[in-house]
């Protein structure tokens, strides 16, 4: 479990990172390699995702509620957005849906 939560860790950094550099570069008129660092930190957060045991499908869907709260925090912290109430509950509620799908006991 403690390993499966590391890899979403891992994926949401490289991917909001990515994303973020794209943003930088696209949006705020940075140098091209920014978003060239983007695409290959987009890349690395492809190639982290494989490496979880469970289907391609239930990964993702998990992982959606991870991005959720990263992406949360990251507006937090880099952007300084403090969230809101309603963006707290959303996020707890993504994160409990990550537990439910990843790991719950399977029939």
């Amino acid at each position: 479990m403690i390993k499966s939560l590391l890899y979403f860790l891992w994926a949401g950094l490289f991917e909001i990172g990515g994303g973020y550099l794209m943003w930088l570069w696209l949006r705020q008129g940075k140098s091209v390699w920014w978003g060239i660092l983007g695409g290959i930190a987009l890349a690395c957060y492809g190639a982290i995702a494989t490496l979880q045991t469970a289907n391609f499908g239930r990964v993702y869907a998990a992982y959606g509620g991870v991005f959720i709260a990263m992406a949360m925090l990251w507006s937090w912290k880099v952007d300084g957005v403090t969230p809101d109430s309603y963006d707290l509950i959303g996020a707890y509620l993504a994160l409990v849906s990550v537990f439910i799908i990843m790991f719950a006991p399977r029939i």
